[in-house]
């Protein structure tokens, strides 16, 4: 091995040595009980996500882009008013993030939520797909789950273990530059890349027992995925590009609805 490579290497190997491996959320009624590893720490990515979306509110405002339509913004924030308080059920320190929803005028079909509960809606997929709230609910559901479980994290994490950015960082870049770089990192893998089929199963599930948490029909869920195969001409967004095939995610969503129906209708109740 080269000796200038062996200190870096040693740095990475000792990071992952000193990987935090957690369970991130409670359960729920739907049963996500995979341990996650961490080689960053949550203080870190939420962070570096607030300076991410930062920036890219700051973009759409400066194209005007940003909150055009009153009314359809109150409904986005009126979804996620419901929907936010009800998240305690798979982690209580949830109810204490700085949330933020913000919609966004945009063809594209898009929504994600960014670690710490910064959210964005596109106008795209409410227009295109004519989302009923219930469907609303059920895409803010889905992607406030992938906050809940550190998806974000998880994915830097990985990142950063396969291209030995922290040993790099470490050595070579310095704190300063390695946190710029997280935060376009913690952009990346929210807003650009695709998540994991095993990531995508997990917000599915979460974001169905939240929706019905909440009041809204869990079983949107199954009308919202039809929806997003029929624009994209028969494949999902290429957001969704590597989520479960469309027959088991259809079979998957329609056995977690069934589980949570008594909750959706415990909350209608009330």
């Amino acid at each position: 091995m080269n000796q200038w490579h062996l200190p870096i290497v040693l740095v990475v190997l000792l990071a992952l040595a000193g990987c935090e491996t957690m369970q991130t959320t409670q359960p729920g009624a739907v049963g996500v009980g995979r341990e996650q590893r961490f080689l960053v720490s949550a203080d870190q990515v939420n962070k570096a996500a607030e300076d991410a979306y930062r920036k890219t509110m700051s973009e759409a405002a400066a194209k005007g882009l940003l909150n055009r339509d009153p009314a359809q913004v109150a409904r986005v924030r009126a979804v996620a008013g419901r929907l936010i308080p009800v998240t305690s059920a798979f982690r209580t320190d949830a109810l204490g993030w700085r949330w933020e929803v913000n919609v966004i005028s945009s063809p594209q079909v898009n929504a994600w939520c960014m670690p710490g509960g910064k959210m964005a809606v596109y106008t795209g997929i409410i227009e295109k797909l004519s989302l009923t709230d219930d469907e609303l609910a059920a895409i803010m559901g889905h992607e406030i789950s992938h906050a809940l479980r550190e998806h974000g994290r998880e994915r830097v994490s990985q990142q950063m273990a396969q291209s030995a950015v922290i040993g790099i960082g470490a050595a070579i870049l310095g704190v300063g530059e390695l946190a710029r770089d997280l935060a376009g990192m913690v952009a990346d893998v929210t807003v650009g890349l695709p998540n994991s089929r095993e990531n995508e199963r997990e917000a599915d599930r979460i974001g169905v027992e939240l929706a019905a948490r909440a009041g809204y029909d869990p079983r949107a869920a199954i009308t919202l995925w039809q929806k997003m195969q029929s624009v994209g001409g028969g494949q999902p967004p290429q957001f969704l590009s590597t989520h479960p095939s469309s027959a088991s995610r259809i079979k998957d969503l329609q056995e977690h609805a069934a589980t949570v129906m008594p909750l959706y209708q415990g909350a209608r109740k009330r």
